[in-house]
């Protein structure tokens, strides 16, 4: 028994499915999860060392060198980059793709572990983050205030961290743009030098005596007693009286020496809400979770934490991922609405019912399809989402071919039951074989690689589960349901609108058909000079990788040359605020100084303490593609004008991370010639036309002082260099004593340090001393001669060899790949330095990486394809015939990105593979059906035009019914669906006009043997 006469048979069963479908469906949009992106592991890590006070030489030599060594010992290092900035390393290191992730993690803290012995001792941070789109923050909230002291809003921002994780649907939350507390031992120098007492000696004695060593134990008796030694500080008046000398009459304490306190360390980023100094509070979601459930517990928490805050004290939020989430599926329900409509309309030559009929297979196969993306593991997401969207327009294609026959056999006169169970069986294998072809157009993207292949795997998931629903949909519900619903006497050429479409069949495509079966050799001829010269498009339609993701937020980067002061960065920074505040279409703007934004979209990465920059995080009241873009237009003319500092607009971007679109990383050993190449390669980047915002971290030298130390004199006066360094550092960055644990857990640094205000500064140097092998004191400035030098802002590797990486992006109306083009060109003429050489990074490089499983996806759709073709027609020319109609789709796809003016990205790519599938579907029919009329006996020519015009109307209707499904999408103005949808339109139009000709004219040049036995399917 077939399947689909099982359903017809079978009402109560047939009825029970359709239930079960639906209650899935809602089931899964019920509890699925929602994120704006795809969360996938990326197999890259980044190793962030603070080591404050280190330049970028001592960051290179003594952090980022032993890391990248230990690292480089691992299995399956794809790419291993550095920066060695002022205090900060650090170390970028991606695997192959496919690798345990967390088992690399575990092996990168093994590494960590071996040569933690060999870095330097005073390392304040040493973290290992994993690059998670996971980990991207949902929520930015401010507190905001300009009088209450660091101490509340830190307070505040501690209460409001603790609150919202406690959340079963937050894996993490942060605070912000706030300085560490610390319990700080201010040294007064010139009491110390009156006294005798030398740096060392305080340091070692609160070190000392916050040293925690149990004693062991001893018996007395018959009792045993542990033996309890100082132990830890517990209040601060234990580290006031700490004994550092006496001499059996007196006692000098540190209090004598020192002023301890309560206070926070250096300002070395802090942050403004819409121009008012602010402490940020951010959260991210756990994997698995709705982000609209999570959302909805963080506001609960917000008002009720809102209502404890002090007058002084205001709560915003400043970003809320849901809402884009909520923007995207309301633009998806808006979609569904208009490609539902347009689908019911294309339906109307089949008839009200019969279209009502086809209508029932869409929520049937997309709730099908939901439940299994569910079941599967994945989330609801802008890449899903354009998945079933596609999808829409595909699945009622078998719903239409069968129902378009059982029509056709009631108009012949079949009773309904039979007439469901005769056209679904004589259908049966066409639909089937359409639907194995559409499946393998799909089938390998899912096995793309890299990050790339990653991200946009939930997309052609979402298509093949719901083309398999409605598969399975149109052999089962369908045919039942038009055995209970099609009208049985109906007129012989169907209604008006059909009627009125058949005629037009018949005096427009049917009259082409015959001239063109006349002149075969000629049709084909011009369609090939048609499919060549739509080729010769590829190069102005140009590549791209990944679009713009076309989100209400930005970026504001502000570098100033490095070694810039905060002071002078929070300057230009405050410009740049008050321009950003300015704008109609801004809502928020979220400053932060010496550090990055929060990471707040899952390719982009804070930038780690840096006095020369700055980032501001803009959040729009809303984004619309013309006005958003007249406004980045405007702002970047704006930014132009602020002397001092490179200032970039930077929009979000969608796929893996990537530095720039223009990027080019220019390798050597030596600073001095690196920059010097550098600089000449910035010239070529600025003599290109179209280039904009040109980035060279080597443009200028930063200066720094040496304090050019009189080792020979320190020698002679017994002074060690461990006692002048630790005094020096004291002065600037302080010395970490150990930790103080207060009663709730909370643990803080002890910092032996000297006078500090709210940023370390020249003067600190004032009364320095220095102790000698006597205990006598000398004045530091004795011992030094500061002068001021040239030295590196940053160090870069990649390779584990010395570079700089050139950035730039391109001007509007501008090609990213010719401008790329031309660059090369111009560095191969370059005399390039020996041992000098240059990298081609940015899109070209993610452009190469992306597309690098095409190739594989590509021959396995082909072959796939056509190995489905061979068992259905047991024979090659029929398979030439059918994928004869290929070609024409592509030239239709390339015209369609022509005249739209997009480039041919990741996305188009991904089209142009489903495209192969979806034309061959069509063309499968018409070939099926020729063959069926030629085994009854009809001479060929006869068949040929014969099953040309019959097949037309069910292949002109899934093909309008596709357009209609893709049109929302198309027409959407999303750098991401939009050139997707208009391939997969332009294919279709291609390939239904000229394709419906070129396809008969091939079967006639190779008619095809005809095999006298046919298979069956839809078994049970």
């Amino acid at each position: 028994m077939k399947i689909s006469d099982f359903s017809v048979r079978n009402p109560q069963f047939t009825v029970l499915i359709f239930l079960l479908l639906c209650a899935l469906g809602l089931n899964a949009w019920r509890d699925m999860p929602r994120t704006e992106d795809p969360h996938f592991p990326i197999t890259a890590f980044q190793i962030i060392t603070i080591y404050p006070g280190a330049d970028p030489y001592e960051i290179e030599r003594e952090i980022s060198e032993p890391i990248e060594d230990a690292l480089n010992r691992l299995d399956d290092v794809k790419d291993m980059m550095s920066t060695s900035r002022d205090s900060v390393g650090v170390v970028f290191i991606e695997f192959d793709a496919g690798v345990d992730v967390d088992k690399k993690f575990d092996d990168i803290n093994r590494e960590l572990d071996s040569v933690r012995a060999e870095l330097p001792g005073g390392i304040t941070r040493l973290e290992v983050k994993r690059i998670n789109p996971g980990y991207t923050n949902i929520v930015q909230m401010a507190l905001v205030s300009d009088t209450v002291s660091w101490k509340t809003l830190g307070d505040l921002a501690d209460d409001l961290q603790d609150r919202i994780e406690r959340l079963p649907g937050v894996r993490d939350s942060e605070v912000w743009a706030f300085p560490q507390r610390e319990l700080r031992v201010e040294a007064d120098f010139k009491r110390m030098a009156s006294l005798n007492v030398r740096l060392g000696q305080l340091l070692n004695a609160v070190s000392g005596r916050n040293t925690n060593i149990p004693g062991g134990s001893v018996e007395y008796g018959s009792r045993r007693f542990n033996v309890q030694t100082s132990g830890n500080y517990e209040t601060l008046d234990e580290v006031r009286n700490t004994v550092l000398a006496g001499d059996g009459s007196r006692l000098l304490r540190v209090r004598d020496v020192a002023d301890v306190r309560w206070d926070y360390g250096p300002d070395e980023y802090t942050a403004r809400f819409d121009g008012q100094r602010a402490v940020f509070v951010t959260a991210n979601q756990k994997d698995g979770r709705n982000i609209f459930v999570t959302r909805e517990a963080i506001g609960k928490v917000l008002d009720e934490f809102q209502r404890t805050l002090p007058a002084e004290v205001k709560l915003e939020l400043g970003f809320d991922q849901s809402r884009n989430v909520d923007h995207r599926l309301k633009r998806l329900g808006a979609d569904f609405a208009i490609a539902i409509v347009l689908v019911l309309i294309t339906l109307l030559p089949l008839g009200l019912r019969a279209a009502g009929i086809v209508m029932v297979s869409i929520p049937l196969s997309l709730a099908t399809g939901l439940a299994a993306l569910h079941f599967a593991g994945f989330s609801l997401n802008q890449l899903s989402i354009a998945g079933f969207v596609v999808a829409l327009g595909l699945l009622v294609d078998d719903s239409i071919v069968v129902v378009e026959n059982i029509a056709r056999y009631l108009r012949m006169g079949h009773p309904r039951e039979e007439a469901a169970m005769l056209a679904t069986r004589q259908i049966s294998l066409a639909v089937l074989g359409c639907t194995a072809t559409l499946l393998f157009a799909f089938l390998p993207l899912m096995a793309l690689p890299g990050n790339a292949g990653n991200f946009i795997r939930s997309l052609p998931l979402s298509v093949i589960f719901t083309v398999l629903a409605s598969l399975f949909v149109a052999l089962t519900i369908i045919p039942f349901l038009a055995s209970r619903v099609l009208p049985l006497h109906e007129h012989a050429e169907g209604n008006a609108v059909l009627r009125a479409l058949m005629g037009l069949i018949h005096r427009v495509y049917s009259p082409w058909l015959r001239r063109a079966l006349g002149r075969p050799k000629t049709t084909v001829a011009l369609s090939a000079v048609l499919v060549v010269g739509s080729f010769m498009l590829v190069p102005a339609i140009g590549f791209s990788v990944f679009p713009k993701a076309n989100t209400p937020q930005f970026l504001v980067e502000v570098e100033l040359p490095n070694g810039s002061s905060l002071a002078k960065t929070e300057s230009v920074m405050r410009q740049v605020e008050a321009l950003l505040l300015g704008q109609a279409e801004v809502d928020h703007v979220m400053a932060n100084l010496g550090h990055g934004n929060p990471k707040i979209y899952y390719n982009l990465f804070p930038r780690e303490f840096d006095s020369s920059y700055a980032e501001l995080f803009v959040q729009l009241k809303r984004y619309r593609a013309g006005e958003t873009n007249a406004l980045f237009d405007r702002l970047r003319h704006e930014f132009d004008k602020i002397p001092g500092a490179e200032i970039v607009l930077r929009e979000f971007e969608n796929g893996p991370p990537m530095d720039a679109p223009i990027a080019i990383r220019v390798v050597g050993d030596d600073i001095p010639q690196l920059r010097k190449v550098a600089a000449d390669v910035e010239r070529i980047f600025a003599e290109t036309q179209g280039t904009r915002d040109i980035g060279n971290p080597l443009r200028r030298s930063r200066v720094d002082m040496d304090l050019g130390i009189d080792t020979v004199k320190a020698g002679l006066l017994g002074i060690s260099p461990l006692e002048l360094n630790q005094s020096v550092r004291a002065a600037f960055a302080g010395l970490t004593a150990g930790e103080f644990r207060e009663e709730d857990g909370d643990t803080y640094p002890i910092v032996v340090r000297g006078p500090l205000q709210a940023r370390p500064t020249v003067e600190a140097m004032q009364g320095l001393h220095v102790g000698t092998a006597t205990g006598a004191q000398v004045p530091l400035a004795q011992l030094t001669s500061p002068r001021l030098i040239d030295a590196p802002n940053a160090i870069y590797r990649y390779q584990r060899e010395r570079c700089v990486l050139l950035t730039a992006h391109p001007q509007k109306g501008y090609n990213t790949e010719k401008l790329t083009r031309e660059i090369l060109k111009k560095l191969d003429a370059y005399d390039w330095p020996e041992g000098y050489r240059y990298v081609v990074a940015g899109e070209v490089k993610a452009r190469g990486e992306s597309f690098a499983g095409f190739g594989t996806a590509i021959l396995v759709t082909v072959f796939g394809i056509m190995a489905i073709l061979v068992l259905e027609f047991g024979g090659f020319k029929s398979t030439l015939i059918v994928a004869t109609v290929v070609p024409l789709g592509i030239m239709g796809g390339l015209l369609a990105l022509f005249l739209t003016g997009y480039n041919l990205s990741f996305t188009a790519m991904v089209g142009f593979i489903a495209l192969t599938g979806i034309e061959i579907k069509n063309s499968i029919l018409l070939v099926d059906f020729t063959n069926q009329l030629r085994e009854e006996g009809v001479p060929l020519d006869e068949a040929i035009a014969q099953a040309g015009e019959i097949r037309f109307l069910p292949i002109l209707l899934t093909s309008v019914t596709a357009i209609g499904g893709l049109s929302p999408l198309a027409f959407q103005q999303s750098a991401l669906y939009s050139p997707m949808a208009w391939v997969l339109i332009g294919g279709l139009i291609t390939s239904t006009m000229i394709g419906r000709l070129v396809t008969p004219v091939m079967y006639k040049l190779l008619p095809p043997e005809l095999r006298h036995r046919r298979v069956e399917v839809g078994s049970l």
